[in-house]
C-alpha cells in the first residue's frame, strides 16, 4: 500500500538530458539560438499580420494562430530547459508541472488542428475560388478558430486530472527537461494503465483524424489544380500550398516519430529520445515563420520593408 499523504507534497526535480549532463552548457548554445529565432520569427510574423491590412484574410488569420501556438509551445518548455542547462537540476512544483504538461500537449493538438484549418482554407480557395468569401466569412473563421481551440482543450484536460489523481510516494526526479504526461505518470506508485492508454490513444486518434482530413483536402486540391488549363495557373495554385505542405511535414514527421518511439521504441536510447523531444518543441516553431517568410511573397515583401525601409524603396 502506498502512503496517501504523499500525493502531492513537495516539488518534482527536472534533471535534464540523462547521460549528457557534462555537455549541458554546450547544448544550451544552439537551444538558446533556436529559441531566439522562434521568438523573433513568430513575433515578427504576428506583427506583420496585425499591421498590414492586405494580410487580414482567413489564411493569415490561421497563420497568426499557428505563430501564437508555436510561441506557447516553445515558451512552455525552453526557458526551464535552459535554466537546467545553465544552473543544474531545477525544482518545479506539482501545480507548475501540471500547468507545463497541459500547455505542452494542448499546443501540440492545437497546432495539428490549425494545420487542418489551413488545409481547409486552401481547399476552398482553390476548389471554390468564387465562393471563397461567402464560405469563409469572418464569423465562420472565428467559429472555426473557437471550435478547434475548444476541441484541443477538451482532448487534454483529462490528462491533468489523470495525473492529479495519482499518488507520488517514491522518487520525484524526472529524467527530462520538462514535464510531460507519461513521464510524470511513471513516477507514481499506482497503476497508470489509464494514463498510458488515454495519453496514447486519444491524441493519436485526434491527430490521425487531422492527418486524414488534410490528406483528403490535398487530394481534392491536386485534382482541381491538374484540371486547370493553364500551366502558369497550375504553378501559381501549387505555389500557394507549398509553404503549408512544408510546415505540415515538419510538424507531423517528427511528432509521430516521437510519439511512437515513446510508446514502442524501447530500444531507442533515452538520451536520444529526450534530446529529440526537446528539438521537436523548438525547431518547428523556429522554422515555420522562416518557411512562410521565404515562400509567401506578401510576408517576404512586408518583412523586407520592415527591416530595410529605405533600401526597399
Amino acid at each position: 500500500m502506498y502512503n496517501l499523504s504523499g500525493y502531492h507534497t513537495g516539488p518534482f526535480i527536472l534533471s535534464g538530458i540523462p547521460g549528457l549532463e557534462q555537455y549541458h552548457s554546450w547544448i544550451s548554445l544552439p537551444f538558446f539560438f533556436i529559441y531566439l529565432v522562434a521568438i523573433v520569427g513568430n513575433s515578427t510574423l504576428l506583427y506583420l499580420i496585425a499591421v498590414e491590412p492586405s494580410l487580414h484574410t482567413p489564411m493569415f488569420f490561421f497563420l497568426s494562430m499557428l505563430a501564437m501556438t508555436d510561441l506557447i509551445l516553445s515558451t512552455t518548455c525552453v526557458p526551464k530547459t535552459l535554466s537546467i542547462f545553465w544552473f543544474g537540476p531545477q525544482k518545479i512544483s506539482f501545480p507548475g508541472c501540471l500547468t507545463q504538461l497541459f500547455f505542452l500537449h494542448y499546443s501540440f493538438v492545437l497546432d495539428s488542428a490549425i494545420l487542418l484549418a489551413m488545409a481547409f482554407d486552401r481547399y476552398v480557395a482553390i476548389c471554390f475560388p468564387l465562393r471563397y468569401a461567402t464560405i469563409l466569412t469572418p464569423s465562420a473563421v472565428v467559429k472555426l478558430a473557437v471550435g478547434i481551440s475548444f476541441r484541443s482543450f477538451c482532448v487534454f484536460v483529462p490528462c491533468v486530472f489523470l495525473v492529479n489523481r495519482l499518488p507520488f510516494c517514491g522518487t520525484r526526479t524526472i529524467a527530462h527537461t520538462y514535464c510531460e504526461h507519461i513521464g510524470v505518470a511513471r513516477l507514481a506508485c499506482a497503476d497508470i494503465s489509464l494514463n498510458i492508454w488515454y495519453g496514447f490513444c486519444v491524441p493519436i486518434m485526434t491527430v490521425m483524424t487531422d492527418v486524414i482530413l488534410i490528406a483528403v483536402s490535398y487530394a481534392f486540391i491536386l485534382w482541381a489544380v491538374f484540371r486547370l488549363p493553364s500551366r502558369d495557373a497550375r504553378h501559381k495554385a501549387l505555389g500557394t500550398c507549398g509553404s503549408h505542405v512544408c510546415v505540415i511535414l515538419m510538424f507531423y514527421i517528427p511528432a509521430f516519430f516521437s510519439i511512437l518511439a515513446h510508446r514502442f521504441g524501447h530500444s531507442v536510447p533515452r538520451t536520444f529520445h529526450i534530446l529529440f523531444a526537446n528539438l521537436y518543441v523548438m525547431v518547428p516553431p523556429a522554422l515555420n515563420p522562416i518557411v512562410y517568410g521565404v515562400k509567401t511573397q506578401q510576408i517576404r515583401d512586408k518583412a523586407i520593408l520592415l527591416l530595410f525601409p529605405k533600401g526597399f524603396q
